[in-house]
């Protein structure tokens, strides 16, 4: 483990003969996976200057503003832990200090190196909750492995989604392909940009989204014209003993993708910006592809999402007992490819 500064954030990393792995201390993020037999990492780095939320303060305002947003996309990178809520704050608990996809997104994380793996630690002091994730590199792989503890004598609902996002150079929305183990979808009901091509609230099953207009969309491939915005939701394929989505780059020739249990996260989220957003610190210049899997289908808030209870017969939330424990396994994979794979192999 080497620590480092990356894009003028305090970081570390692992690497190995394949892949290096960029970690942030602050926020955790998971901001790069570079490929080094590609010369690329897949991870989104966003166009603005990053800046480490413990400074967020009046002199980013009038860039970021003042919304629960801010301090979050001050320092967003790449794969992005929402714990444990995925979405925005209630007006109560914004006030209390909780912001967009909660404390694990902009809180500062012990890490440290165990054996042959990167240990990061963490306490939600206001959800009392304890967060681990420990990571390793086994040559074209990574290897994730995470655990919840709530810390209360209270059984809780609990969101829990790994907001991976996808940028530049790799992705490309005309010639990026994708794939997924996806099965019954829906699009949301609310646009996340200002652009949207999808019918709001239909379902359907993978990959065919409705248009307004009747037609199909694709969504093995982004929205190819800009602006383009949009978010749907996807259900694991539960014939499947693993999930994944795959992302392939025909100009890098590497497919890199993503593979977990459904049981842990049967939920896959996609969201699309294709220069939508015209507000600061977006400025319309913003492309991306977030493949965001985890136990909820929407961004939304915790009253929201406790409300919802239920989606495509599917829970939209996982209960944690009290002063219990959840763990989870996942892995990332990033490989030479002419083509994009039909699907992704769990890592003997």
């Amino acid at each position: 483990m080497t620590d480092v500064f990356f894009n003028g954030r305090e970081a570390v990393q692992l690497e190995n003969n394949f892949l290096r792995l960029t970690v942030l201390k602050e926020g955790g993020h998971i901001a790069e996976v570079y490929d080094k037999r590609a010369g690329v990492s897949p991870l989104w780095i966003p166009h603005w200057k990053s800046v480490e939320p413990s400074r967020f303060g009046q002199d980013q305002h009038e860039q970021f503003g003042t919304g629960p947003d801010a301090k979050l996309l001050v320092g967003i990178m790449g794969h992005n832990l929402c714990l444990d809520i995925f979405g925005g704050p209630s007006s109560k608990e914004a006030l209390a200090g909780l912001t967009v996809h909660g404390e694990a997104s902009v809180d500062r994380y012990d890490i440290s190196e165990s054996s042959d793996e990167l240990v990061m630690r963490l306490t939600l002091v206001l959800a009392q909750l304890e967060f681990t994730r420990a990571i390793q590199l086994h040559g074209q792989y990574v290897r994730i492995y995470e655990t919840v503890e709530n810390l209360s004598a209270i059984d809780r609902p609990l969101a829990w989604t790994q907001h991976v996002t996808l940028g530049p150079p790799f992705l490309d929305p005309a010639t990026t392909e994708f794939r997924a183990s996806m099965t019954r979808s829906i699009v949301s009901e609310a646009d996340p940009g200002f652009a949207r091509y999808l019918a709001t609230g239909e379902e359907f099953d993978w990959p065919l989204a409705p248009r307004p207009d009747g037609g199909r969309a694709d969504l093995q491939q982004m929205h190819k014209t800009a602006p383009a915005s949009g978010y749907t939701a996807h259900l694991a394929d539960p014939s499947r003993d693993h999930a994944y989505f795959v992302a392939f780059s025909p100009e890098f020739n590497l497919a890199f993708g993503y593979l977990w249990q459904p049981a842990d996260f049967p939920w896959m989220g996609i969201w699309e910006e294709n220069c939508s957003r015209k507000a600061s610190p977006w400025d319309g210049r913003t492309v991306t592809r977030g493949m965001e899997f985890g136990v909820s289908p929407f961004p939304e808030t915790r009253r929201e999402m406790i409300e919802r209870n239920r989606l495509l017969d599917t829970p939209t939330y996982k209960w944690i007992s009290s002063r219990g424990r959840l763990n989870v396994e996942y892995w990332i994979a990033s490989e030479p490819a002419e083509s994009v794979p039909e699907a992704l192999s769990w890592p003997a």
